[in-house]
């Protein structure tokens, strides 16, 4: 019997040291592995690093003023492999130029100037810019007489208008997005030229016909289909991964309504194709850069904003319209008392003249967690899902739109 014990002891041991050896055996492997590869890693950054030393070298003896004669052989055998490095140099920038984006915006001399325009009315004063509408003074921008201006503030740089222009240049051509005519971030003042709109704002719009526009039986048709074209608008930035960030009645501009209607002002817009991170870039303490009435509560917590967040910002936008222009939160004086309001899971009042389907999209918009919200694809279908089932749609083509 102990005999037998002390055999299942030693065999125990033995085991032990199988696994204790194996695991040894494994881990010096492994080692030795990670020093081969270190030591291959080390071998190929010391491998660049002299590389770069040389190249630094013959840029310096490019530059080196002392003049050597071009028909002696030793000056011909020291320039040819300057002149190697010269064209392959001119050949990466050409390649660099090649891959631009074609939304990019073009360093650039001034092609327009306030000197070439007659600012002739005031369409919107922001925070950032001035809208007017003026004339060109000599000859037409891209056939245009007649166009937007926007006028940067003081204090708005050029780093900022050539990001607004990129992000409009990428938005090509919407029949309900603001078109870019040309620009100028070369010299103050900073400009952007876009294509000419007849009405001014939307809420400037609402406001001034608001009589008329009451009095009018298809009311509810008419701001049903302008707002098809704003969420047709919103759609169209979505598909090029741009979030607008400022999307407000004051923001949005009138042809002919409620047939033409535009989305304008992209001083706050983003382009997530390049950024990293969704969560906004301006400080919490900056507030008063952004419009608080319009955005949703998810910014006020974790400083994030995404498309969910001009849905949100659309579901102002129809409540604005349903109230011909009103400031959102009306009894809310502070921004503190609007972002408590907003977190706390209160909304604006739904208008009693409202459409029940209109409304129904209003809360939905601003439904949370954000998920929730419907995206703007969604949104459009039900638009128009309304306008099909209006029994004047048919009709309200041929009508003559409201003029002063």
């Amino acid at each position: 019997m102990t005999n037998s014990t002390s055999i299942s002891d030693a065999v125990r041991l033995d085991f032990i040291h199988y696994i204790l050896f194996s695991v040894s055996a494994f881990i010096v492997l492994i080692t030795l592995l990670l020093g081969v590869l270190c030591l291959k890693k080390y071998r190929s950054m010391n491998k660049t690093i002299q590389q770069l030393r040389k190249s630094r070298s013959v840029m310096v003896t490019s530059q080196d003023p002392r003049p050597q004669s071009p028909t002696s052989p030793q000056s011909a055998l020291m320039m040819s492999p300057l002149h190697n490095s010269s064209e392959m140099c001119l050949q990466r920038q050409k390649s660099k130029l090649s891959t631009r984006l074609p939304w990019k915006p073009p360093q650039q001399n001034p092609r327009v100037t306030k000197a070439d325009l007659n600012l002739i009315q005031l369409i919107k004063a922001g925070k950032e810019g001035v809208f007017y509408k003026a004339r060109m003074m000599r000859g037409t921008c891209k056939g245009h007489a007649l166009v937007t201006c926007k006028i940067a503030k003081e204090g708005v740089s050029a780093k900022q208008m050539e990001k607004e222009v990129s992000i409009m240049r990428k938005l090509v051509c919407h029949k309900n997005v603001l078109q870019l005519l040309d620009w100028n971030t070369a010299e103050e003042p900073f400009m952007l030229i876009m294509e000419f709109v007849s009405y001014g704002t939307l809420r400037g719009f609402v406001q001034t016909h608001h009589e008329k526009l009451r009095a009018d039986p298809e009311l509810q048709s008419m701001f049903t289909i302008a707002s098809y074209h704003i969420a047709l608008a919103m759609e169209h930035l979505r598909s090029k991964m741009v979030v607008h960030c400022d999307l407000a009645l004051r923001n949005i501009l009138v042809s002919r309504f409620p047939w033409e209607i535009k989305v304008a002002e992209f001083g706050l817009a983003r382009d997530l194709t390049r950024m990293r991170s969704r969560r906004s870039t301006r400080k919490k303490q900056n507030k008063e850069r952004v419009p608080l009435r319009w955005y949703p509560p998810e910014y006020f917590r974790s400083n994030y904003y995404s498309f969910k967040g001009d849905v949100w910002a659309f579901g102002i936008v129809l409540w604005e319209l349903q109230t011909f222009g009103s400031l959102p939160y009306p009894s809310l004086e502070t921004s503190e008392q609007v972002m408590y309001h907003i977190c706390s899971g209160h909304r604006n009042i739904g208008p009693d003249s409202c459409r029940p389907e209109i409304l129904q999209i209003m809360k939905d918009c601003w439904l949370e967690p954000y998920t929730a919200r419907p995206s703007f694809s969604e949104i459009v279908r039900i638009l128009e899902n309304i306008i099909e089932n209006d029994s004047d749609y048919v009709d309200v083509e041929s009508r003559s739109t409201i003029e002063d």
